[in-house]
């Protein structure tokens, strides 16, 4: 009989890191998981488009994969989903609506439609996945049909809270189901495991609604064209901004695939609604008073190919800044899009924008708990284990200094990383074996994986350049029939041609060496590769990506290099 006394929390991505989320719970011959996020570059990583997480333990025991539960819409907690179908084989997937109708349109877009069954839940349904039981409770984020999960297990109840916030006025009057959470605290909760995003920030996070006054005073305040910026996926931000634009009568062009798609789908879905007319064509724009338009963009976090940033450096094909443009950023950036937003910043106000941005600018809050919040979570849930989720490892290592001011054990608390798993018993919980957990990296086609030697050949072009070198030799590589040099990024006094020669002399020397060396194991285009390599970096003091392309003749004369 398989043993059902165990319980293992196996994170795969979404600690020690902000993204790509994916949680695996295995109990007995039964695993299920919850979200499969995907996470975003930093500047490290030039030309990757996405970051994903390695699914090895998956793939090794995807016989086990019961189901895969949803929390809610956002691309950290189900971007990666469509990878993850590619390799693994998940026969059901259990979400809230406007999630599984985002993912819907993602699985179409990668020719996996039909490969999974997609099960629509409902707040306070259950649903069993092998020897789990798990509800849906209703909690409140910054998109709409967001759930916590209760999932019983064999051994205790565990509480997942996914992304949330204790927000007591939503915008769309859904509230925190908190009256389930504690009847499930009543029953007792084993593990909980917790958003630990906003944890270094003190107080509780305002309500989505206290953006309303803000967006209407810049409304009714603003001369000309107004242009909005935010997250695509953020809908109760789109809800306000086009109850805005009604309110203030102006009509809305919308920037973005992304963005247009979930607007679409929120209104089909029921939870926004707005007549015909307001969502124009970006054409119409020219027709229309300043006043009467709002644009609705992408590029909140400054990509570079989003609608805004084309915007700001005046290369969208459409929509040009107007001196007077109010532009709002209702977004904060994300860790790493610092520098990439305040470019944009720049540049819209050097086109003559009127840009309002920042903490202090009250359009945007956050939709994630603060540390008040984590705190009651904690005393709604009583848990006897505790480990904090969501967040880059200083926030981790904060929320359970948290948990410990709320009565939780030391010994009882777990910082765990990515590949970390916690086995856990009615009565014990400890960290035993690893398993793998690095990162995937997708380039900006989404077709391909990047290997990591291709990434750290990138990372040395960046840095300092490149040289390629072309050879000829004759069949036995001990003469030297012609050469050619390139270089591409190089910083140095000498010149090309200077460093060419230098280069070219080297190899002289080291065919010499070659043609000497009894044991030529080593290949000759090897040889003069690592030979040029440590010669270059010695001389110059870089570490440029060098290439050497050989080729050989059969039956060569001396020529005037040999």
């Amino acid at each position: 009989m398989t043993d059902k006394t165990t319980v293992k929390v196996i994170p795969l991505g979404g600690l020690g890191e902000i993204g790509k989320n994916t949680m695996a719970i295995s109990c007995g011959d039964d695993i299920m998981l919850v979200d499969a996020g995907l996470g975003f570059p930093d500047e490290d990583m030039p030309g990757v488009d996405l970051v994903l997480p390695d699914l090895t333990y998956l793939i090794e025991n995807q016989k086990q994969v019961k189901a895969l539960t949803i929390t809610h819409g956002h691309e950290d907690h189900i971007g990666g989903i469509p990878y993850l179908l590619k390799h693994v084989s998940v026969k059901d997937i259990y979400g809230p609506a406007l999630a599984l109708g985002i993912l819907e349109s993602k699985l179409k877009e990668f020719g996996l439609t039909g490969v999974t069954n997609l099960h629509k839940v409902h707040p306070r349904e259950r649903v069993q996945i092998g020897c789990f039981n798990v509800e849906f409770v209703r909690c409140t984020h910054s998109i709409a049909d967001s759930f916590s999960l209760v999932i019983r297990t064999p051994i205790g109840n565990i509480v997942h809270t996914g992304d949330f916030k204790f927000d007591f006025t939503p915008v769309d009057g859904e509230l925190f189901d908190i009256a389930t959470l504690t009847a499930a605290a009543d029953e007792g909760i084993l593990l909980l495991m917790s958003d630990s995003t906003n944890t270094e920030k003190a107080g509780f996070t305002p309500s989505e609604k206290t953006v309303w006054k803000k967006l209407s005073e810049v409304f009714a305040n603003a001369q000309g064209r107004i242009i909005v910026t935010t997250f695509a996926s953020n809908m109760h931000r789109i809800k306000q901004i086009l109850q805005a634009a009604m309110q203030y009568d102006r009509q809305v062009v919308i920037l973005g695939r992304s963005m247009l798609n979930i607007a679409d789908l929120a209104r089909q879905l029921g939870y926004m609604k707005y007549p015909d007319g307001l969502i124009i064509n970006v054409d119409e724009v020219k027709e229309l008073p300043a006043d009467k338009v709002v644009i609705l963009t992408t590029g909140s976090q400054g990509e570079p190919l989003s609608a805004l940033t084309r915007i700001a450096h005046d290369s969208h094909k459409h929509i040009k800044v107007i001196p007077g443009d109010t532009v709002i950023f209702s977004a904060t950036p994300i860790p790493g899009n610092e520098r990439s937003v305040a470019n944009t910043i720049n540049a819209l106000s050097l086109r003559g924008a009127h840009v309002i941005y920042g903490k202090d600018a009250g359009v945007h809050v956050s939709g994630h708990a603060c540390q008040e919040e984590q705190k009651l979570m904690l005393n709604i849930c009583q848990p006897k284990f505790f480990v904090p989720i969501h967040g880059e490892y200083r926030m981790l290592v904060k929320h359970t200094q948290i948990a410990h001011q709320c009565g939780v054990g030391v010994e009882n608390t777990f910082v765990m990383e990515n590949g970390d798993v916690l086995a856990l018993t009615k009565d014990s919980g400890k960290m035993v074996e690893k398993v793998p957990a690095g990162i995937v990296l997708i380039d900006s086609s989404r077709a391909w994986e990047i290997d990591e030697t291709i990434l750290a050949e990138r990372l040395e072009i960046v840095k300092d350049g490149a040289i390629t070198i072309a050879l000829t030799t004759n069949s036995d590589c001990s003469k030297l029939l012609s050469f050619d040099y390139t270089q591409k990024g190089l910083i140095l006094t000498d010149s090309a041609e200077q460093i060419g020669k230098t280069i070219e002399s080297e190899i002289k020397r080291v065919i010499e060496k070659y043609k000497q060396a009894a044991d030529k194991k080593i290949h000759f285009q090897t040889y003069i590769h690592e030979a040029i390599k440590q010669f270059v970096q010695q001389k110059y003091e870089i570490k440029p990506l060098i290439q050497v392309i050989l080729h050989q003749l059969s039956h060569a004369k001396d020529s005037v290099l040999s």
